[in-house]
């Protein structure tokens, strides 16, 4: 299932991970993980943001891509299934079968 996951990344603990050269090992080993499909870093609501967009095949791989946040970065994280265009067409075409 293709899911969006959205971390708000603490602004100390990040600026502590900036300092300590931590950050982009972190990064690098999320994406290494997961396989994003999209991988997008922001500002929002005044905090470093992130946010991947990839197939979770099993929810067993949530809990070491969140805990790494939570853990490293004191972030709040949401996890959200996705779709794309051609997604929500097949979802679209099948409610027309039903009419």
């Amino acid at each position: 299932m293709r899911v969006m996951l959205h971390a708000h990344i603490d602004t100390e603990a990040g600026n502590e991970a900036i300092r300590k050269g931590t950050l982009p090992q972190m990064i690098n080993s999320v994406i290494e993980q997961l396989k994003p499909e999209a991988a997008y870093f922001f500002p929002n609501m005044g905090r470093r943001s992130c946010m991947f967009v990839f197939d979770m095949q099993d929810s067993s791989q949530l809990p070491p891509v969140a805990e790494t946040f939570f853990m490293e970065l004191g972030a709040e994280v949401e996890v959200v299934p996705v779709m794309n265009g051609d997604d929500l067409k097949k979802g679209l075409a099948s409610l027309q079968s039903r009419a």
